[in-house]
């Protein structure tokens, strides 16, 4: 079998079970870890999965310019905002991460609750401009043109001085063992910010994203306490609620 032969057949595995292993792929394809270990590094270079100890895991599908994601999986982000909501209380300080979810929870936000926005996110920020109930502190910073947020050591900074009742995070890729994580450093190490500032971290996540891995790790699964996702029933989530994460 050639290389391009194999390494389609290790994309078709990855899709199908979430997972594979150097030794399982070795024993499949007939040849060794080696080159099966050769095989997952150079299609980790070229991000058509995300390489780990013993294997590899899939990236997780879906645009990831904030301009193309505006008109992606819409309807489900609507379902999972409709349900963040409803965690909302009179008088509570919020922290929204930059993404679409976040943007859907930001519209759909409870009218005459008297609550406090912080927010690094341009559009999270527009999106609450007409809204004279909801106190906005916006997190300077450098801007982050694919995300249109702030990020860099000022943002960070910011969120150290805050304090929230609870973070709603936009989730790229979460996974049971290997956490929270992100494309970008820079971005991961904001996220970090947020979830340290907060009482609740509430992440955001519709099933695509599960089970996947990037570059960069934000937080532990444990850091969680809800994962708000528009197919709550689905089997692969019953592992985070046995780790005690309220899934909603």
């Amino acid at each position: 079998m050639y290389k391009g032969e194999r390494q389609e057949q290790i994309l078709k595995w990855l899709q199908k079970d979430q997972r594979v292993s150097l030794s399982a792929l070795s024993k499949e394809l007939s040849v060794s870890e080696d080159t099966i270990r050769r095989d997952i590094k150079e299609m980790s270079v070229r991000k058509l999965l995300k390489e780990v100890r013993g294997g590899a895991l899939p990236h997780a599908p879906g645009p990831m310019d904030i301009k193309d994601r505006m008109n992606y999986a819409g309807r489900q982000k609507q379902e999972m905002a409709k349900k963040a909501i409803k965690l909302v209380k009179r008088g509570s300080v919020l922290i929204l991460d930059g993404g679409t979810s976040t943007m859907a929870v930001a519209s759909m936000l409870p009218k005459d609750l008297n609550l406090t926005v912080i927010t690094n996110s341009f559009p999270v920020a527009n999106v609450l401009d007409d809204r004279s109930d909801v106190e906005v502190l916006f997190a300077g910073g450098r801007l982050f043109r694919e995300s249109f947020i702030t990020s860099g050591h000022d943002t960070i900074n910011f969120y150290k001085n805050t304090r929230s009742d609870i973070c709603f995070l936009g989730v790229c890729s979460i996974h049971l063992e290997l956490g929270l994580t992100g494309h970008h450093y820079e971005e991961a190490a904001v996220k970090k910010a947020m979830i340290e500032s907060s009482a609740q971290v509430v992440a955001l996540a519709t099933a695509e994203k599960l089970n996947t891995a990037e570059a960069f790790h934000i937080c532990p699964i444990t850091a969680l306490t809800g994962l708000v996702t528009p197919s709550p029933g689905l089997g692969l989530l019953q592992p985070y609620k046995e780790a005690g994460i309220q899934v909603i």
